[in-house]
């Protein structure tokens, strides 16, 4: 009896399917994943956060991330790998085939789900970026709120440049009642203070690493995001889409009184 979630024994406890003895000791398996002798995968972080685990591809080989989706998935249907390229996708498609594993190559993500079942709708949460640039960073947040249940409501290259482009997104995005609006931006960064200031749901501003000189590397757009004088805006790091995207959800979720 493996392969179940920590909700899975708990239901199977209370049906009287199982004994206590039997409950703690599933528990206990159920904590960590070892896989080899380079990872050890936490498997109960849904369960606990409401956050899927993500791989991070970066820094792993194509093999060694392709051993960790292999093991993973054989004891859950849903596994994310983040900053992954095609050569990954090609290594797990060897490794566990076709079936429920989606590349989304401008957001550099893999999505396998083999949960069989449709995912709870939790709410929706806008993305805005500045640029065209700022759209990988973007669609890395957008993703992991879908993967997490949330309908996501984009409005690219709006920035402050040309801020008559924002009104129309932002419009539609109040309009729809987003829980939670994500601002994507590099250079300057300006573009966050002016959503904060102009709705009211919380902003989660995402610098990004675009931009040349005295705010090269995200520097510039990240000190003036957390300069901001428009309450009810908040940051994450430089180029951290995943985090802006994990929490937008969250956000969502609370709003609708999901657990």
């Amino acid at each position: 009896m493996t392969g179940m979630d920590a909700r899975e024994v708990l239901e199977k406890l209370a049906a009287g399917e199982i004994g206590i003895d039997m409950a703690e000791r599933l528990l206990r398996l159920d904590y960590v994943e070892r896989i080899g002798n380079h990872t050890v995968f936490d498997m109960s972080r849904e369960c606990r956060s409401g956050i899927p685990e993500v791989v991070y591809a970066e820094g792993k080989t194509p093999e060694k991330a392709g051993e960790i989706v292999e093991r993973v998935i054989a004891k859950r249907g849903m596994l994310v790998l983040s900053r992954a390229s095609e050569k990954y996708h090609d290594e797990v498609v060897r490794r566990i085939g076709e079936d429920g594993v989606m590349y989304r190559p401008e957001a550099r993500m893999i999505v396998i789900d083999r949960r069989g079942c449709v995912q709870e709708h939790i709410g929706k949460i806008g993305v805005l970026t500045a640029g065209t640039s700022d759209i990988p960073v973007a669609e890395e947040a957008a993703t992991i709120a879908e993967v997490m249940g949330c309908t996501v409501i984009r409005g690219y290259d709006v920035g402050v440049a040309g801020i008559h482009r924002l009104l129309d997104p932002l419009k539609d995005m109040i309009r729809q009642d987003v829980a939670c609006v994500v601002v994507v931006a590099g250079m300057e960064g300006a573009l966050p203070s002016v959503v904060a200031g102009m709705v009211g749901v919380p902003v989660i501003g995402v610098p990004t690493s675009i931009g040349y000189g005295l705010g090269a590397g995200g520097m510039g757009a990240l000190t003036t995001m957390l300069q901001s004088c428009a309450p009810g805006l908040v940051v994450v790091n430089i180029d951290n889409g995943f985090n802006a995207g994990a929490t937008a959800a969250l956000i969502a979720k609370m709003k609708h009184g999901k657990k």
